[in-house]
């Protein structure tokens, strides 16, 4: 769908090529969806993307539909759901490896071994201290500060569409957000922190998606079509990270509508953005574990058809 720059299957700028697997794995806490949605039993939606979140809430018993416009994104979905497949790197999983292995060579505290002991931490007081005082020093904030910033060596080589969308000071805003999450959140109870931090899983945690026996249907298409054509009030809730980070205004005017058509009254909507708040804030994205992002919004479905913030889960 040329309306959203998804539909290009890659984060950098450069020649059209091949779909290529973008997000190895996903870098949302499913807990929130779990929190918003119905016990179990609901009928739900989600980017397919790396299929992390779909298992989880299939393994909740929920009867989950995961939509993704990229074929090869799917393809490697459908793999690990459906067949075991383990986990291998996307593109966005290479970006974040050599940002660590520059902060590995230049900093010590940023090695393996004393960062794996940060992370064996679950105390959030000790760990916001361990972060603030051996961690977030200058070397590291000069190293972010020439990746991160407009001008920086990762930034530049992004899509013009998904580059318009960091914030303009993420080096600054992504250091917040790491301080906020460890200040919040157990390490040692925390995956996403692990990845992100170490490149690697937490130990003990398995490798491969367990969607509980049940079976997710895995649909090739652009979430937004998707939605207009289904029936009426078909789900009861959706989730939908960082699908408007990149697409323009009249993107997101039809994926509200769509929102609004395919999700019955009362339904719960989660939305993720990387973008910096609003004036309407950051929503729950202090309760999502995975670090990365600054808006987390649960809205719900009212009866009218308009959207409003949930404040029940």
């Amino acid at each position: 769908m040329s309306a959203t720059p998804w539909a290009g299957a890659r984060l950098s700028v450069g020649p059209a090529g091949r779909p290529r697997v973008l997000f190895g794995r996903m870098y949302e806490d499913p807990a929130v969806e779990l929190a918003a949605f119905p016990p179990s039993g609901a009928r739900v939606l989600s980017i397919a993307s790396a299929g992390d979140t779909a298992a989880a809430l299939a393994a909740a018993g929920h009867e989950v539909t995961a939509v993704d416009l990229n074929p090869a994104q799917l393809a490697y979905a459908r793999a690990r759901l459906e067949a075991g497949a383990p986990a291998v790197a996307g593109s966005a999983e290479r970006l974040t490896a050599v940002g660590r292995v520059a902060a590995a060579m230049a900093l010590p505290a940023w090695r393996p071994t004393p960062m794996e002991r940060f992370l064996r931490l679950d105390d959030p007081v000790a760990q916001g201290r361990h972060w603030r005082t051996a961690l977030d020093g200058p070397g590291l904030r000069c190293l972010m500060g020439a990746a991160l910033r407009p001008a920086g060596t990762l930034a530049v080589g992004l899509r013009p569409e998904f580059r318009r969308v960091v914030p303009r000071r993420f080096d600054a805003v992504l250091r917040s957000r790491i301080e906020r999450a460890v200040g919040t959140h157990p390490n040692a109870a925390n995956p996403w922190a692990w990845r992100l931090l170490l490149g690697r899983e937490r130990p003990g945690d398995p490798e491969g998606l367990d969607t509980g026996g049940q079976r997710v249907r895995l649909v090739l298409g652009d979430v937004v079509e998707h939605l207009e054509r289904a029936p009426a009030g078909s789900y009861d809730g959706v989730t939908l990270s960082n699908i408007l980070d990149g697409p323009g205004p009249d993107f997101a005017a039809r994926l509200r509508a769509a929102v609004r058509h395919a999700v019955r009254p009362g339904g719960a909507v989660v939305l993720r953005s990387l973008r910096e708040p609003g004036p309407a804030g950051p929503g729950r994205a202090a309760e999502d574990r995975s670090m990365l992002w600054g808006v987390v919004r649960v809205l719900r479905i009212g009866a009218t058809g308009t959207t409003e913030e949930r404040n029940d889960s």
